[in-house]
């Protein structure tokens, strides 16, 4: 196929809602952790067990969602309605941050969520049966793509709200102060569901869909070398935590509010930049290649996160944007992998499955991460990297699918 042959209608619609919904997010992720450290000022003792249970629970539990929404969809070949159902309960969830307390944020992240949980396996094959074969990588690509610019202009937003229209605000200090912000992000939250209503779906008719096969829930059914990836990816997930810890790391390492909004900012701008480029080099020169490759670079990054001092913290600002490259390697890339080595009666089960397994592995990675945050700061950074190094070795060995892209 010609790459230069413009991009689905759907894709460009689901990046429009992955692109403002974003901005939405990432105007309060960074500011979580300096959230809760605000709520929990006198309670310092107890901000990384209850980070990680946060980040944990609402990640995890809620994942769960992601492989019956990708059953039911796939079932009833509606893949709209679910994604338009999931968007919405994202927008509305930013409203439990407006109560500065630290169950009131486990709620707004759980049910942010259950959102992402409901529409995640849904949107994504949207955009896989949008497109064909031969062009899945840049479309994925060019999703996350998306994905990432909304994260970077949401993250600058928040920055420039802080620094021009708050500057008096000590943020670290006063949970209410946050309030203008949360406030403001529920704006980009209503504007990206608006998108979904334009999505042309395709449509079968009753016959049809009677004679369909009926998508595959049975884990032990799909291809072997898919069987194996899944497995990686939730050996891989244990030591990958949220991103929150790095955020904290970061402000534990003597930087303010700001300084680490502006690291984040370049991150999400290092994979904005990025992930249409390798998206598109996955379909050329195979997916595990690219995955593996992108693997290494996060044990690398992850681990000198762990080793980094007070006296060479300046290294953060570039520490943050090769771990944007690592996101740009890998997360529209896992997706077009899974896709590809999925049947297609079982494309949005399939994708519902590999969300879910990576949910499930965030629980006791981030929970873990948080424990040893609080032994030391170092310690949850060189797990994750030495977990990142065993994925590696792991995914070595998952035999490549002849005539597939993920070979």
């Amino acid at each position: 196929m010609d790459n230069k042959k413009p991009i689905n209608r759907n894709v460009i619609l689901t990046g429009l809602t992955s692109f403002f919904t974003d901005i939405s997010s990432e105007m309060t992720y960074p500011l979580l952790q300096g959230y809760i450290s605000a709520i929990m000022r006198t309670k310092a003792d107890f901000l990384g067990p209850v980070l990680g249970i946060i980040e944990g629970i609402s990640e995890s539990t809620a994942s769960l969602l992601k492989v019956f929404s990708g059953y039911y969809s796939d079932k009833m070949q509606n893949r709209k309605a679910p994604t338009i159902a999931g968007y919405g309960l994202s927008a509305l969830s930013k409203i439990l941050y407006f109560f500065p307390f630290w169950p009131s944020v486990l709620a707004a992240r759980f049910s942010d969520r259950v959102g992402k949980g409901i529409r995640t396996a849904p949107r994504d094959a949207i955009i896989t049966e949008s497109t064909p074969p031969e062009a899945q990588g840049r479309a994925f690509g060019f999703q996350r793509g998306m994905d990432f610019a909304g994260a970077f202009l949401g993250t600058l937003t928040c920055f420039l709200i802080i620094k021009f229209l708050l500057p008096g605000a000590n943020l670290m200090e006063s949970p209410r102060a946050f309030l203008p912000i949360f406030i403001i992000s529920l704006v980009p939250a209503v504007l990206g569901v608006i998108f979904l209503f334009f999505i042309r779906e395709e449509r079968v008719n009753t016959a049809a869909k009677k004679e369909k096969p009926k998508p595959n829930l049975d884990f032990r059914k799909y291809d072997k070398s898919l069987q194996m990836f899944f497995i990686v990816q939730f050996i891989f997930t244990l030591g990958n935590s949220s991103n929150q810890f790095l955020l904290l790391r970061s402000t534990k390492l003597g930087y303010t509010l700001s300084a680490v909004l502006i690291m984040y900012i370049i991150f999400n701008l290092s994979s904005t930049v990025f992930s249409p480029f390798f998206g598109s080099l996955s379909d050329k020169i195979g997916r595990k290649k690219l995955l593996m490759a992108g693997y290494s670079l996060y044990a690398l990054i992850y681990i000198s996160f762990g080793f980094i001092g007070e006296s060479t913290r300046v290294l953060l600002f570039l520490f943050w944007p090769v771990y944007g490259l690592y996101y740009a390697m890998t997360e529209g890339v896992e997706k077009a992998y899974v896709a590809d080595l999925s049947p297609k009666e079982s494309k949005a089960t399939a994708l519902g499955f590999y969300n879910t397994i990576v949910g499930i592995g965030l629980l006791p990675a981030s929970v873990i991460a948080g424990f040893l945050f609080s032994y030391s700061p170092r310690m949850p950074f060189i797990f994750g990297g030495v977990m990142g190094v065993a994925a590696v070795v792991m995914l070595a060995f998952v035999p490549s699918a002849p005539g597939k892209k993920a070979a």
